[in-house]
């Protein structure tokens, strides 16, 4: 211990620092302050705090000094520091927001971080802090697209209404066709994961050909009813429209919910619709399948068995496809929209505002 250092702790203050050593939530710098002073006090040279404190010579004598100073306080703040560099000046912000807003020059569609500093004449750090500071990230983009349906609002509201309130005695249907799913097969075998390393798999394929999964999800119940096809026409159209027909309780009317794809509009389709009474077709608007529900179960099943399945053919391809259908029964539960259709219709009719704007 320095020459003239003389620590005198008082009960309640040797009380305190030991509360804070034995506290398993203190931060870790408090305790080794803590404990420096505790040392100290008890009389412990410079030399053995510092190995058991595992902190340097310079370190001990700080905090000695800071609490001579300011007391046990003093060991529980640090003291600020005035930054290296001075602040950008506000004007530097606000022309790195400016030209943020504005394309990039050259042949680029997008600003980048290292191209901003150098144009700016700032630091990378410094445009990074900026772009957080406002909200800017030029390196994302999100898709669009604004159904120019005539009859969108009707239509928005019509489906939701089935969602949020389904008619008595009736079945809800979300009905679509995941067309073109591929039986990929790896050219070489990945490597499992394990503690410190991903999963791998190989970046080429083998395509053994695709099939057709026509799906109708029930709203009400959460269950899927899948067909897999080798095509995706108006016959294996109605060839599944039979199979749901088939699975329906009788006595039941059926609502179902399709988006627009010519397959369901076929007059052959409209002459089936015609001998099954109990069956009404209620069509998304234009440009948003996205209302359909069953369109979630499809997201689910390529995120979960298609994307990293290896399958030697169609028949593979088919069988992960039912046996995954029927895991997903076992665990259905009732469909549940939260969103509110006056908000939609209000969104799009704002997005259709700034296109016009635009144009």
């Amino acid at each position: 211990m320095r020459t003239g250092v003389v620590v005198h702790l008082s009960p309640t203050d040797r009380k305190r620092l030991r509360s804070i050593v034995d506290d398993r939530n203190s931060l870790q710098k408090h305790v080794w302050r803590a404990r420096i002073v505790l040392a100290t006090a008890d009389g412990v040279g410079t030399v053995e705090i510092m190995r058991t404190a595992g902190v340097s010579k310079t370190a001990v004598w700080r905090w000695q000094a800071r609490f001579m100073d300011e007391g046990v306080e003093g060991l529980l703040r640090d003291k600020t520091r005035p930054p290296d560099t001075p602040r950008l000046p506000l004007d530097v912000a606000e022309r790195v927001v400016a030209l943020t807003l504005c394309d990039p020059p050259g042949e680029r569609t997008h600003w980048t971080g290292r191209l901003m500093a150098k144009v700016a004449g700032v630091g990378l750090t410094s445009v990074q802090r900026i772009w957080k500071a406002h909200g800017l990230a030029p390196h994302r983009i999100r898709a669009f697209k604004l159904s120019n349906d005539p009859k969108f609002a009707a239509k928005v509201r019509d489906i939701v209404g089935l969602y949020v309130d389904p008619p008595a005695h009736a079945v809800v249907l979300s009905i679509d066709e995941k067309s073109q799913i591929q039986a990929l097969d790896r050219t070489q075998p990945g490597l499992p994961m394990k503690k410190g390393r991903a999963g791998t798999m190989t970046h080429d394929y083998k395509r053994h050909g695709t099939t057709t999964l026509f799906a109708a999800f029930n709203i009400l119940e959460g269950n899927v009813i899948g067909r897999c096809m080798q095509r995706h026409r108006h016959q294996e159209f109605i060839r599944f429209l039979n199979a749901v027909e088939r699975e329906v309780p009788a006595g039941k009317t059926v609502h179902a919910i399709l988006d627009n794809y010519a397959t369901h509009k076929h007059p052959k389709v409209i002459d089936w619709l015609g001998r099954h009474p109990r069956w009404t077709f209620h069509f998304t608007p234009t440009s948003a399948s996205w209302l359909n529900a069953v369109e979630g179960f499809f997201a689910i099943l390529t995120r979960r068995r298609l994307k990293r399945g290896v399958f030697k053919g169609i028949v593979d391809l088919q069988a992960a496809i039912n046996c995954f259908v029927v895991d997903h029964n076992q665990r259905s539960k009732p469909f549940v929209w939260t969103a509110d259709p006056d908000k939609i219709i209000a969104a799009a009719a704002r997005g259709h505002q700034v296109l016009e704007s635009i144009r």
